[in-house]
């Protein structure tokens, strides 16, 4: 205690301070320590503040390929649900607007265009920034750079908003005024992870709008894949995906809108009276989506395999060129890996023999699919039809019986009008039996499949250099022959395999 006392004794004497007399020393110590502390407080409010505008600034300029910190509203689930894809997600029939100019295109031919990466010119620099990234696709792209394609963004006149990047970051209430609060009768298509609505930007243009559905985290996987796979790319053949919106549990994607019906719908469907594509119009779609295909696969690091090919997936606008969508199930390969393993997910059909019984997905999986999808225009049939005779039943099957007994030209569609010719309908039919060899390594590149879809004389030079001694039409015919005797593939299309979706 007789330490302590001359230290109380010192703190409580009063001294004077700016005027006031008998102020405690005490006081006067505690008053400097408190404006001390205030002082850096202060200090680091004015430094938390300067970071928090410093990162809010910098957030315009995202790399192309950083997804959006999610919510925690939606955990991400890992457990997996099927999904039926029987619907397109983008799409409606026809307006009568255009149908004058789509049938007038069915009664002529009309040259494929040349594969080109379609360059959007947007106000807003991020979708400048992208427009010359998706550009620098390698030696493969570099090609389909001379016939470029120059088009309007249905994003001119919106404010300059983005939170990836790249796009347009919509809110809630921009997607609610677009589609009407999300009315019934603008509803276009169903999935089993969402519904697509058409919608009217406020700058007066149609979009389509895909609102995803909390399925036990679902929602946010699909978001994140159709997000990485084709956010940043640019193709002419490609939905385009303009923008996105995040906000609470909603997860919605804004993609162009296309008008003119999907290739089932054209196919299968009835879209008028008028409505069967001519063979060039056919051979217009497929080539344009081997087009897609070799730039997902060959042009672009990480390559895309897209898992699920097939007719309501080929959207078609009114000049009758193809757009490939729906990536929810997409994967993505690096050069690095020969394929991955996943769970066998697609459509009941189109599904490759290999990927279907081990798991084992890389590029070779969606170019079967593409020869299946040929096959199926061609003929104008189902991949899988139970209504036909046992023997008719699966499509790839029936196309090899047909080919090995010399019937060939039996199995074009009997709506097209006028017939292929029949050098062009062999070149179509070697095409799609080569994508479908049961050996996957086999089978073409897809940019080979452009080229010989594109070209008759590349493909004859192929043959004669395979058989010198045989003319061009024996070689094709010998070709399909052969196609037709190897083994058959597994029972993937007559045996249903238990397909699901992540």
């Amino acid at each position: 205690m007789s330490s302590e006392s001359p230290l109380s004794d010192e703190m409580s004497k009063k001294i004077s301070l700016f005027g006031l007399t008998d102020v405690k020393l005490w006081v006067l110590v505690c008053f400097v320590v408190g404006i001390f502390v205030v002082l850096v407080l202060f200090i680091l409010y004015v430094w938390v503040a300067f970071r928090r505008k410093t990162r809010r600034s910098s957030q315009k300029f995202l790399p192309f390929s950083q997804i959006p910190r999610m919510a925690k509203d939606i955990r991400v689930d890992d457990r997996v649900g099927f999904q039926n894809h029987s619907e397109n997600l983008c799409t409606d029939k026809p307006s009568d607007r255009n149908s004058g100019k789509m049938m007038a295109y069915l009664g002529r031919t009309k040259s494929s265009d040349n594969d080109s990466i379609s360059q959007c010119s947007s106000v807003h620099h991020h979708e400048r920034a992208y427009s010359s990234h998706s550009g620098e696709e390698g030696s493969f792209g570099a090609a389909w750079r001379q016939g470029s394609l120059v088009t309007a963004s249905p994003l001119v006149g919106l404010p300059e908003i983005s939170h990836l990047g790249w796009g347009h970051w919509f809110t809630l209430r921009d997607l609610q005024l677009a589609t009407n609060r999300f009315a019934p009768e603008n509803v276009i298509g169903e999935g089993g992870y969402g519904v697509v609505y058409k919608g009217t930007l406020i700058n007066g243009n149609d979009v389509a709008v895909k609102k995803l559905l909390n399925n036990l985290g679902q929602a946010e996987k699909e978001f994140r894949v159709e997000v990485e796979a084709i956010g940043h790319v640019r193709h002419k053949n490609l939905v385009r995906l303009l923008g996105y919106c995040i906000e609470g549990v909603h997860r919605m994607l804004v993609y162009e809108y296309v008008n003119s019906g999907n290739l089932e719908q054209w196919l299968h469907g009835d879209l008028g009276e008028h409505s069967t594509l001519t063979w060039e119009a056919r051979m217009k779609i497929l080539t344009g989506t081997a087009q897609a295909l070799a730039y997902l696969h060959e042009a672009i690091e990480p390559k895309v395999i897209h898992r699920d090919i097939k007719a309501s997936n080929i959207l078609i606008d009114d000049e009758f060129n193809a757009k490939l969508s729906d990536f929810g199930l997409a994967k993505l390969l690096d050069s690095g890996e020969s394929h991955i393993t996943t769970r066998v997910m697609g459509t009941f059909g189109y599904v490759a023999p290999e990927y279907a019984n081990t798991g084992l997905l890389n590029e070779k999986s969606d170019i079967y699919s593409f020869g299946v999808l040929l096959l199926e225009a061609i003929t104008g049939r189902d991949p899988v039809d139970y209504e036909r005779p046992a023997n008719e039943v699966n499509l790839v099957e029936w196309l090899k019986m047909m080919v090995g007994t010399r019937r060939a030209e039996e199995v074009v569609d009997p709506k097209i009008e006028p017939k292929p010719a029949t050098r062009a309908l062999k070149r179509a039919l070697l095409v799609a039996l080569r994508c479908l060899d049961p050996d996957s390594e086999k089978r073409p590149k897809m940019s080979q499949v452009v080229r010989m879809l594109e070209s008759d004389d590349q493909l004859f030079r192929e043959e004669r250099r395979n058989r010198k001694s045989r003319t061009a039409s024996m070689e094709i015919v010998e070709a399909l022959e052969e196609s037709s005797k190897r083994p058959e593939h597994s029972k993937n299309h007559t045996t249903k395999p238990e397909l699901t979706h992540e």
